[in-house]
């Protein structure tokens, strides 16, 4: 779990299948519409008899597969055969439980108000959120090992009626157990996405499981309004700071890529991201000269990876303090924002709280566009 959280830290920040029914349906099932707008990792397919077909089109960087995934709501179930071999998964609605597998996915489950449907999850010290917390404490979402190395027998001791996964590559045997043991899996490729908005949209994938849609909108709209209405406030600013990312890691330099999650938000924020005419939409893998060269000048330092203090960083490699805004402690960090049992809170509420991340932003790249607001996620280096 220790290399998945650095790889987090480093990176994180820096970062149709035709339906052939085998019978007629008379009785059309009345369905919310569900809009994707800025995600382009998912697709939804409405259809007349009341089925929704989902196509996760991204669940992990460089995916070429495409999973598709029916929903039937339990009131027509009875009434409608698919054949199995079209769909990754056909899946009844609405789920009574789940596994999950990402602390990203908790916030959009909160929201919805169907956190309560969570019964298992990989390595629960990592989850900050307090409501979740306490169903942890109280034996209600029980502890499956860790992401990489899924307890499968615990996940089949608790039958839940499906697992969402969260993956890095194609090679995943674990998930496969589970399918063989008639347990659904649905990938969810919220961190593939590059935008901050495509991100938060994946709330209205969650809804899908639970007939959730009408408030999964409202709540994408509320967050969608704030963002948007914050980027119209940084457009105001007549000056646009330089910004440097990123840390050392085994001698490399991890920041973001020009198209990333990351140099998005830097972008929205109206600032100069020193390196956002890159094309990746990752982390760019640099060494520590070729970054000095770049960004020793830089107003800002936003997201210096795990470090939570000017002393650490030094003692850590005197090259940081080479950087202007070390010397003049303009360095940013959301390491030291923690949940009760050490998690980093941005990791978890970032993706689908944006327009909190881009107000921070604001506010510590234009001081006086937003004179009263309270940072949420970065704070100054210690």
């Amino acid at each position: 779990m220790l290399k998945h959280q650095i790889v987090l830290i480093l990176v994180l920040f820096l970062w149709g299948c035709k339906n052939e029914k085998e019978n007629s349906i008379s009785t059309k099932t009345p369905t919310q519409n569900t809009e994707v707008t800025y995600a382009k990792g998912f697709s939804v397919e409405k259809q007349a008899s009341g089925i929704t077909l989902i196509k996760v089109l991204k669940p992990w960087v460089n995916s070429e597969k495409t999973f598709t995934y029916a929903l039937i709501p339990k009131e027509i179930l009875a009434t409608i055969t698919l054949n199995k071999n079209e769909y990754d998964e056909i899946i009844s609605t609405p789920l009574e439980n789940m596994v999950v597998t990402s602390t990203t996915h908790i916030p959009a489950l909160e929201e919805l108000g169907i956190l309560d449907k969570l019964i298992g999850f990989p390595d629960t010290k990592y989850i900050s959120s307090k409501a979740a917390r306490n169903l942890i404490d109280s034996g209600k979402i029980k502890e499956l090992g860790v992401n990489e190395n899924l307890n499968t027998e615990a996940v089949l001791a608790l039958q839940p009626d499906l697992v969402f996964g969260f993956a890095i590559n194609n090679s995943n045997n674990t998930y496969e157990t589970i399918q063989r043991a008639k347990i659904p899996v649905v990938y969810n490729g919220d961190w593939v996405e590059e935008t901050p908005l495509g991100k938060a949209e994946w709330i209205k994938f969650f809804a899908l499981f639970f007939n959730k849609t009408e408030q999964a909108n409202a709540i994408f709209t509320r967050i969608e309004k704030s963002y948007l209405e914050a980027k119209k406030i940084a457009s105001k600013a007549t000056y646009r700071p330089t910004v440097l990312c990123g840390a050392l890691y085994k001698d490399v330099w991890y920041l973001p890529g020009g198209k990333s999650w990351a140099a998005n938000f830097l972008q929205d924020a109206n600032s100069n991201y020193l390196w956002n005419t890159t094309d990746e939409n990752g982390s760019l893998s640099l060494s520590w000269e070729s970054v000095l060269d770049v960004g020793q000048h830089a107003d800002y330092w936003i997201g210096p990876a795990q470090y939570l203090s000017y002393q650490e960083m030094k003692s850590a490699s005197q090259h940081y303090s080479q950087f202007n805004a070390f010397q003049s402690k303009k360095i940013f960090t959301t390491a030291n924002t923690i949940g009760e049992t050490g998690g980093t809170l941005y990791y978890e509420l970032a993706p689908q709280r944006p327009d909190l991340v881009l107000k921070d932003l604001i506010h510590i790249l234009h001081p006086g566009l937003l004179p009263n607001y309270e940072p949420f996620f970065f704070k100054p280096l210690l």
